[in-house]
């Protein structure tokens, strides 16, 4: 065959994958309100920067003429940038047999992979797939467990973001849940392992697609997305918001941004946020804005137990990540769910080279028999696990009180951060005074001439003695009493000096995390 028509058979076998399953259902596709597989990809890497691999790959058969093959198969796979920086993705198309998985498509993901972990550079998974392919049978399956092994090797070592762009159903939504992010579009995506049609057949209970599995419900409910956001363009630009805040890899360190933000500037109205009665809520957002570099951060799981608040931000050019109690969410008290949203958030930054930074305000751990039945023993032991491992640059900021067990969760000198501060109003001990005079002066209270005076001066001598940070600070457990107003200033001076840190756990194939 003569080079032209060689690069027009070549310009044509393109042109066809380009199609995907064809005009008609790219237009179907538009008329549900998303995008193809290759315009997301357009939207979320720079302009150009988009390498396609494995456009021709196909289930090859002889019997099979070359006018009915489907060429790239139901999948779209390369390499792109973000403001430079290298990431590979992988597009399902929904307009080739639903997105369904195929042996083909798990091998074209897998290859994928595995490029990414040679160069080390994050993977992106834009989903929108109906799941297995059911006529290609245990290939299909194979294909699955093939992309999930990979997974799995991959974690801790470059980061993996999932985008739900549509239906991921079954055995489909397992790689998300390993990957480290998941995103939904509302309105359009959704995940669950079996569908209203099975669920009310087997349970008789009545649902629907959009709040078994969509992107509000595991945004709030579940917990199983991170992010949600309500239209395609506004989750592409959240995972590039996202990108530019962690490293490509383990072996690297954060991006570097000059924020021009002067690490010693004052936070001067931080006095009228913080209230200084313990009650009192206020919105701990307020106070991290302060203290990141302009203002800036993006919060992960902002709608799923709201009691706490994870973060990444910047504070002197550097990614940090902080984690925060809500008092406006259940006085910020630690349960199962905010335990374990902190413990997965504190092992990625820990993964990843990025130091964390700990707000304290916690009154302790929420009571209740749910709680109990729940796990919160196990749940909130993931979180003291998490910090006790990390080996990232740790700085804890008590603002008003650490109280009881959750004290030490969160991030406590005792679990191995490595500088500690206090507010002057800060109360640290056991448990609140209220509380306190109930067990060790019940007795005293009982025989007062009156109970309720007597009651109010134990409490104040109680927490005149103990209800303050000194206690704390003359035993090394708190390394310096600040002015509030000095808060981003000690932190940033604090994350310089352990720029350097080196720290090694003991040698062990990996520890037990109570999961």
């Amino acid at each position: 065959m003569p080079f032209d028509e060689q690069l027009e058979y070549l310009t044509e076998l393109k042109r066809r994958a380009a199609l995907g399953g064809g005009q008609d259902r790219i237009d179907a596709q538009h008329e549900r309100g998303k995008l193809t597989a290759r315009e997301r990809i357009a939207l979320l890497v720079d302009p150009g920067s988009f390498e396609e691999i494995d456009a021709l790959a196909v289930q090859w058969s002889e019997n099979e003429a070359d006018s009915e093959r489907y060429y790239g198969d139901a999948v779209v796979t390369g390499w792109g940038r973000i403001d430079g920086r290298l990431l590979y993705v992988f597009a399902q198309d929904f307009t080739l047999f639903g997105g369904s998985l195929s042996e083909v498509m798990g091998e074209k993901i897998s290859k994928l992979m595995d490029l990414a972990m040679k160069t080390g550079a994050p993977v992106v998974g834009l989903n929108d797939s109906g799941g297995a392919r059911i006529q290609e049978g245990v290939g299909a399956l194979a294909g699955y467990g093939n992309i999930f092994l990979r997974n799995v090797r991959a974690s801790g070592v470059i980061p993996q973001i999932s985008v739900i762009m549509g239906p991921c159903a079954g055995g489909a939504v397992y790689s998300p849940a390993i990957t480290d992010f998941i995103f939904m579009v509302e309105g359009t995506s959704q995940m669950y392992i079996t569908g209203p049609d099975v669920i009310q057949s087997v349970t008789g209970e009545k649902t629907t697609f959009e709040e078994l599995g969509g992107a509000r419900s595991h945004a709030a409910k579940s917990g199983v997305a991170h992010f949600s956001a309500p239209t395609e363009q506004e989750c592409v630009d959240q995972v590039r918001r996202l990108i530019s805040f962690i490293p490509s890899n383990n072996m690297e360190d954060p991006p570097y941004v000059d924020t021009g933000d002067d690490t010693n500037r004052r936070i001067d109205d931080i006095l009228n946020i913080v209230p200084a009665e313990e009650n009192l809520p206020y919105d701990v957002r307020d106070v991290i804005e302060r203290v990141v570099d302009n203002g800036g951060f993006i919060e992960v799981h902002e709608a799923f137990a709201q009691n706490i608040v994870c973060a990444l931000g910047r504070i002197g050019g550097y990614t940090v990540g902080v984690v925060a109690n809500q008092p406006m969410y259940l006085g910020g008290v630690l349960d199962i769910d905010s335990s374990r949203k902190a413990a997965r958030f504190v092992r990625f930054c820990d993964s990843f080279n990025i130091a964390v930074v700990t707000l304290v305000d916690v009154p302790g751990y929420l009571p209740g028999v749910a709680q109990e039945y729940g796990g919160v023993i196990n749940h909130g032991a993931k979180l003291l696990y998490a910090y006790a491992e990390a080996t990232v640059p740790k700085v804890t900021v008590i603002t008003r009180k650490g109280f009881g067990g959750a004290y030490d969760a969160m991030g406590s000198k005792h679990l191995g951060a490595d500088v500690n501060y206090a507010w002057p109003g800060a109360a640290i001990a056991v448990m609140g005074g209220d509380q306190a005079v109930n067990i060790i002066n019940r007795r005293d209270i009982q025989n007062a001439p009156d109970p309720t005076v007597a009651r109010v001066q134990l409490v104040a001598d109680y927490k005149r003695r103990y209800e303050h940070p000194y206690i704390a600070a003359a035993k090394g457990y708190i390394d310096d009493v600040i002015d509030p107003r000095d808060t981003r200033a000690k932190i940033a001076h604090a994350l310089e000096m352990l720029r350097s840190k080196a720290e090694t756990l003991p040698a062990k194939k990996h520890g037990n995390i109570p999961l």
